[in-house]
């Protein structure tokens, strides 16, 4: 069987009626809104991420994580606030993602939290640069029921990696899936699901057929390959693709670039998912990296409190008239249509 197929029907294997419904309403709440202008909601998210930690090993020049810039504090997410969340969302909850910023396996009860999740019957994913990916962790990671696991891999050799992943090996990264493949099959488990993540910039672009062939060999299930989001695009960068396709960015002359899509009043992300930083902050979406828009600390209230309070509800509001304006909204090509 296609192993895309195969994720798909594990991923569908997860739905319940009342998770069912809840999407439903999502969906309906979101173009009533777009019709009306008006924020309406009536479900809770379908998906949301959860940051496990802001530490990172690397120091990848478009991130914040890699960057240090963080204004907000580094810190691990607390294992009782993330309990308290899922249990209560689960119900309705789909999609988990154990990832924002940071590497996720610096986490010393990372697969703890993936295996309470997975318990719940929610499909769980996350993001990893691969570099933890011990022998005794890979095996866990199958075992904790992990549905999707993301592997970045932007580069074939480490000249070209080194670029973007600052500080990275990209040795480490090939055994790390090496050994997430191998218990897979030890173990006869069909999850998680192995993606290869090549983030397109230009000093990598000219292994884009290459990566493809490395993640054959090695058993990889799939290739994702992402555009990178570059922070001052104005003036250009070295790391703007030359391919189109897989730049967000066109040159408007004179070495002055734009984003290529139109930033249309409104955000299928603001209805259906939410980001939770390890702190207990719920903010809008994964653009709003070091937490400025803050909807609400659940510490302090419960999710649901957040999701239906008036600061969310004017959020939402403030997108469906003037997006433009919303300073973490600027550099977005995502969002505005449902299921893309």
């Amino acid at each position: 069987m296609n192993r895309n197929i195969q994720d798909g029907l594990n991923f569908f294997s997860k739905v319940t009626w009342p998770r069912a419904w809840n999407a439903l309403k999502n969906v309906g709440s979101y173009l009533e809104s777009k019709v009306t202008g008006r924020p309406i909601h009536r479900g809770l998210p379908i998906a949301i991420s959860i940051e496990p930690t802001t530490s990172c090993n690397l120091r990848c020049p478009e991130c914040p994580s890699g960057l240090r810039s963080f204004t907000r504090p580094t810190g691990m997410l607390p294992e009782n606030l993330f309990k308290q969340t899922i249990d209560e969302l689960s119900e309705t909850l789909l999609y988990l993602i154990f990832y924002f910023q940071g590497e996720p396996y610096l986490h010393p009860k990372f697969l703890e939290l993936v295996k309470y999740a997975s318990q719940k019957g929610i499909y769980t994913a996350t993001s990893t640069n691969a570099h933890y990916l011990t022998d005794t962790l890979a095996k866990k990671t199958i075992e904790s029921g992990l549905d999707r696991m993301i592997i970045s891999i932007d580069g074939t050799t480490q000249d070209v990696y080194e670029q973007y992943r600052v500080g990275g090996n990209l040795d480490k990264v090939i055994e790390g899936t090496k050994k997430i493949v191998h218990w897979k099959k030890e173990l006869k488990s069909k999850t998680p699901h192995i993606i290869f993540q090549f983030l397109v910039v230009k000093p990598n672009e000219h292994q884009i057929e290459d990566v493809k062939q490395l993640a054959k060999e090695i058993g990889v299930d799939e290739v994702a390959f992402k555009t990178a989001q570059i922070y001052d695009y104005e003036n250009g960068s070295p790391l703007i693709p030359t391919i189109d396709r897989y730049s967000r960015y066109e040159e408007i002359g004179e070495g002055q670039y734009k984003i290529k899509n139109k930033l249309l009043d409104h955000c299928w992300k603001m209805w259906h998912s939410c980001v939770i930083t390890w702190d207990g902050l719920v903010v809008p979406c994964c653009f709003d990296k070091d937490a400025e828009y803050r909807m609400g600390d659940l510490k302090a209230k419960s999710f649901k409190d957040i999701w239906q309070s008036a600061p969310y509800q004017h959020f939402r509001k403030s997108l469906t008239t003037a997006r433009s304006e919303i300073e973490m909204c600027k550099n977005c090509t995502e969002g505005t249509k449902i299921w893309g």
